[in-house]
């Protein structure tokens, strides 16, 4: 169990307070009719102002009155008369707080309901064959006995006000055909329903484990360094300033900075980026990762409950609680849904034998057998199935969601509008083009200039330096270095005077022949900055940079262009430069915006009908064009910002990802009109075919749990996702 703040349920009520929260790990729950008395019976303990459950998490969400803490033990024995079971923290990983796997089928209460009452079936029917004297009586006593978990689940949630359940129902139906004589179907019905109810479960098991198994990519244990010597310790002690052993092959089991050492990191199990990265000192680690070579010496900057992947569970188990709006349609129908078919019920057990002549005992069957088709199972788990099996299949891949009404919305942007610095591009400048003039080489023009640059820290100079180390080019010695304000930078070389600055300023020393002066106003016009390199009074030539697209940009563009989705660009940089990316990359771009002005471009294009908007940025500077847009979506590896602001985010940082995220959201939304049409098929279906009397008893309950089963199986279908 765990205690924070809601911020959910909060944005849910439109309230700006925060509101005491408590969640609860609860085993047993499988689909929305366990949800809804789950939430019953939590909110008439003491001190509960409201619930949220989740069958797909097997969370709880209680909401507290101010300054009141839980009761736990009330929680616990409210859960209990539902037959489910809170599991404590014991019992949890403590890495991520998700419930340990699953008991085996056999040994959970359902299993065992289905051996015992089909063990009592078949001697029921054994005992009807050799001892037909006995009657009814053998199938009577089997149904009653495995009636009877039945009937304390119907009572129960009958407590906390939920009346019309599948075991109400089912309770109803099987008192009833005992009462007209149809014993054996009776127990028949109890068995399938056993059954039925059993293949729900495991098949919700499925799903839930697609959580749990992101809580087993961190180690149990690290290797804690205690002065030089490592000591093994349960990977959830570590504290943020220790510092942990990570040998070649291991994996990373917390978040932290690399203080010693360089490897490649395989981060897939993460973030889903296919190729591994080199880390070296200062660069920053994530839990779950691979080390591939080279021992690693790391600070942990997180705690095991606060590490990328316990945030990621937590934000996957938030997403699934916030309902798709179709979702909280299909709710609202299902509460009108249920009483109508009940009352249907009522009429088709008494109209007949009164209108027409019918036994009674015949509309009563059918009566029935109707009762058992009403319940709304399949068709309420239809969605949220879905939605959580999306959920969890775009957090393995790298893609978080935070909610079923984003993913919903995913699917139906038209437009989407892209930051320029650091998502189309690669957010730093890279050297593009290097020329030489006056007899000198492009390597003595880089060499001079990076041997100027080589103690700067400004951008331009880091790709300078980074250029000349690639050409493994030795640089010489600088003396009287020094800064030329908003310019460039001087020095001496060899006795030789040095200077490295923008054509404006090195147009006020000397003068650039006419071809210099053509080539720089061209690389200008494609966006790039141009310094230039002056020795002895004499230009000798040009170093040219850009922040140049990533590598998948144009792939990422011409994917979603695929889509149907239109792109455009929306920059802070200036005009020349947003347009030249903008030509390079086959896109519409606007520059020279200030934050406001992105957020006031969003808005007209709403209105004149370009939406639904994507907004896709760092999830800081663009703030306001984020919160403007219908979804909102933040690019980073694993930072807090892509974590936890805008409406999704992409853990590899790639422009592919952000089709991936779409495609994801059209199969989900797919998926769940499929659903949809089985479940409501299979009820119209059998209403009528139970209403004439074609279908009986123990074909309605298979009708019910069989639909039940095909939609969860089906959403499942979403966690083999091909992206």
């Amino acid at each position: 169990m765990t205690l924070s703040t809601s911020e959910t349920l909060n944005a849910h009520r439109g309230e700006g307070e925060q509101t005491p929260h408590a969640r609860f790990r609860v085993s047993g729950m499988d689909c929305g009719g366990c949800e809804r008395k789950a939430v019953a019976a939590a909110t008439r303990v003491k001190g509960v102002i409201d619930a949220e459950a989740n069958a797909a998490a097997g969370t709880l969400d209680v909401f507290l009155e101010a300054q009141t803490p839980p009761d736990e033990a009330a929680i616990d024995q409210a859960m209990r008369g539902l037959g489910y079971e809170v599991v404590h923290d014991e019992q949890t990983s403590s890495a991520a707080g998700v419930a340990t796997p699953e008991t085996a089928w056999w040994q959970s209460a359902k299993g065992k309901l289905v051996l015992v009452s089909g063990a009592l079936l078949a001697a029921a029917a054994v005992l009807r064959l050799f001892w037909p004297a006995l009657g009814s009586w053998p199938f009577v006593a089997a149904t009653l006995v495995g009636l009877y978990p039945i009937v304390r689940s119907a009572w129960q949630a009958l407590r906390v006000g939920e009346i019309f359940t599948i075991e109400a129902l089912m309770s109803i139906a099987a008192v009833g055909a005992l009462m007209i004589g149809a014993a054996a179907e009776s127990a028949v019905v109890v068995v399938l329903f056993a059954v039925g109810e059993l293949l729900e479960g495991v098949a919700s098991s499925r799903a839930r484990q697609s959580i749990s198994a992101l809580s087993s990519l961190a180690p149990s244990t690290a290797r804690r360094l205690d002065g030089d010597e490592p000591t093994e310790v349960p990977a959830d002690t570590l504290a943020p300033g220790q510092r942990v052993l990570i040998r070649p092959g291991d994996r990373v089991p917390c978040d932290g900075r690399i203080e010693q050492g360089g490897a490649y990191l395989d981060e897939s199990p993460v973030s889903g980026e296919a190729e591994p990265l080199y880390k070296t000192a200062g660069d920053a680690v994530l839990a779950g990762t691979i080390n591939h070579d080279g021992a690693l010496t790391v600070e942990v900057t997180r705690r095991a409950e606060d590490n990328t992947i316990a945030r990621i569970i937590r934000l996957v188990e938030d997403a699934q609680a916030a309902k798709a709006p179709v979702a909280r349609f299909i709710d609202r129908f299902a509460r009108w849904y249920m009483p109508a078919v009940v009352a249907l019920a009522l009429l088709l057990a008494l109209l007949p034998p009164l209108v027409v002549g019918m036994a009674w005992s015949e509309s009563v069957y059918r009566a029935l057998a109707l009762l058992l088709i009403a319940c709304p199972c399949a068709l309420v788990i239809s969605t949220p199935a879905a939605i959580a099996a999306g959920l969890s299949s775009g957090a393995r891949r790298g893609l978080l969601i935070k909610g079923g009404a984003v993913l919903e919305t995913l699917g139906q942007v038209k437009t989407l509008v892209l930051d320029k610095t650091g998502t189309l591009t690669a957010g730093a400048p890279e050297v593009t083009d290097i020329e030489a003039w006056q007899g000198i080489g492009e390597d003595d023009v880089l060499r001079l200039a990076a041997a100027l640059e080589r103690e700067s820290g400004h951008p331009i100079a880091a790709a300078i330096v980074a250029r000349a180390g690639e050409r493994d080019l030795t640089l010489p010695a600088v003396t009287g270095g020094r800064a030329l304000a908003g310019a460039g930078i001087a020095g001496q070389v060899d006795g030789q005077e040095i200077t490295l600055a923008s054509p404006a300023h090195v147009g006020g020393m000397v003068s650039l022949a006419p071809a210099a002066t053509t080539r720089i106003k061209a690389l200008e016009e494609e966006g790039k900055s141009i310094t230039v390199l002056v020795q002895d009074a004499v230009a000798v030539g040009l170093i040219a940079l850009r922040d140049e697209p990533r590598e998948d940009a144009r792939e990422g563009l011409a994917a979603l262009s695929r889509l149907g989705v239109n792109t455009v660009m929306l920059s802070g940089d200036n005009p020349r430069s947003a347009a030249a990316i903008g030509k390079t990359l086959g896109i519409e771009a606007h520059g020279g915006l200030l934050p406001d002005d992105k957020a006031s471009r969003v808005a007209a294009w709403q209105a004149s009908g370009r939406g639904p908007i994507g907004k896709v940025g760092d999830g800081i500077n663009d703030a306001p064009a984020l919160a403007t847009a219908e979804v909102g979506i933040a690019m980073g590896g694993g930072t807090d910002v892509a974590l936890e602001t805008a409406d999704a985010a992409l853990l590899k940082d790639r422009v592919t990802g952000i089709a991936e995220l779409i495609r994801l959201s059209r199969a989900t939304l797919a998926n769940v009109k499929t659903n949809v049409a089985l479940a409501l098929g299979l009820k119209a279906i059998f209403l009528v075919t139970t209403a004439l009397g074609i279908t009986g008893l123990w074909i309605a309950v298979m009708a019910d749990t069989g639909a039940t089963v095909l939609v969860t199986l089906n959403a499942m279908r979403l966690l083999r996702h091909r992206f």
